[in-house]
């Protein structure tokens, strides 16, 4: 189905109703979502809602509004809204409030009768009115393991705290940020070079099945019995990530780097400044690069009369970092320019060399 003709803000018009499930025996589950991890989880649940002895149908969609994306900055629908049209889900029951506590948005939403409602991902703060529509109440599917890493950014935190482990809670929503009782988790290892956009989607998609386990306990009541409520003394926050922390500052130990490298990659990126320099003519250029992919060097200490001095090896440029440590990268993107690796960004500099600048 192609999505851009479809009329997306249809919302709030008053017979939103009319497809309420009040012809159907199963529960209305409503699902709230926006970006493409959390259409990994609508999928879940539209499979199982399919199957012949499934107890729930998802009876609305709930996403953030149509917004700018990919470089050329059309007007899109959410991730998640263009994979439920995609799939046939009808246009008139997906609802893209500015805010959650919209009162038209809320007044549709009570007519739809919802047993629960779910999210993942949505990126709106659910006010108590919203919470208190749902009989069953709000669960949510948080790429962490509750407590820690509350907040916006559990997976790009975590990353950046170089974890060996984390993983995926179930909780149920309450007015203050992630603090609900959890219902079930999934840890996952995490290894040192996977990025934050691939750990994500390993997350979600086990907390997809984590959902789809627990949501007979959640209907019959007995999840509200089990679950556990959160230790607020062990209770770690994580701050949305912002554009400036994006630069890398190569005094910084090299692991603190690699990690940051991770933590930050897709959104919004590691930057870093080197300078490039004719040896032949004396010029000097400095560039703004983006850091794609690294990995911490296993070189010994680096000399002090090298610490400025970026080397090669075969595969990666060696930066030097603090307390004698270095850094190796393996990709790297140019401004305007496609992402690297260090052997062709080598071959281009025509014989030049690096420095830290």
């Amino acid at each position: 189905m192609h999505t851009s003709s479809l009329p997306l803000r249809r919302l709030f018009c008053c017979n939103a109703s009319a497809s309420a499930p009040s012809f159907s025996k199963k529960k209305p589950l409503v699902f709230l979502g926006s970006p493409q991890v959390a259409a990994t989880v609508l999928d879940a649940l539209l499979k199982s809602s399919s199957l012949p002895d499934s107890n729930f149908e998802v009876a609305a969609i709930v996403t953030q509004p149509p917004s700018k994306r990919e470089r050329g900055r059309k007007i899109l629908p959410s991730q998640v809204a263009e994979h439920a049209l995609e799939r046939g889900f009808p246009s008139d029951l997906i609802f893209t409030p500015e805010r959650a506590g919209e009162e038209i948005f809320l007044s549709n939403l009570r007519d739809l009768q919802p047993e629960l409602c779910v999210t993942a991902a949505y990126g709106n703060i659910l006010p108590t009115k919203f919470l208190k529509i749902p009989k069953l109440g709000t669960v949510n599917i948080h790429p962490s393991l509750l407590p820690l890493y509350r907040g916006a950014a559990p997976v790009q935190r975590a990353l950046q705290d170089g974890v060996k482990e984390t993983g995926v809670s179930l909780a149920f929503t309450v007015r203050a940020l992630d603090a609900g009782p959890i219902i079930a988790y999934e840890k996952v290892q995490v290894d040192d070079q996977i990025k934050a956009p691939d750990l994500l989607d390993l997350l979600f998609s086990q907390g997809s099945e984590l959902l789809i386990r627990e949501l007979p306990s959640i209907f019959d009541g007995s999840a509200k019995l089990k679950a556990q409520p959160q230790d607020d003394s062990k209770v770690t926050l994580a701050p949305k990530v912002t554009p400036e922390e994006s630069w890398l500052s190569f005094d910084q130990d090299a692991t603190l780097l690699h990690n940051k490298v991770r933590a930050f990659a897709g959104w919004p990126g590691t930057r870093a400044k080197i300078a490039i320099i004719d040896e032949a003519n004396g010029e000097h250029e400095v560039l703004d690069i983006k850091i794609i992919t690294t990995r911490v060097s296993a070189r010994g200490n680096v000399p002090a009369n090298e610490a400025d001095d970026i080397t090669f090896i075969k595969g990666a440029l060696v930066i030097p970092c603090g307390g004698s440590s270095a850094l190796e990268v393996l990709e790297i993107q140019l401004p305007g320019k496609k992402v690297v690796n260090a052997d062709a960004f080598r071959n281009g500099l025509r014989g030049r060399k690096l420095k830290k600048a």
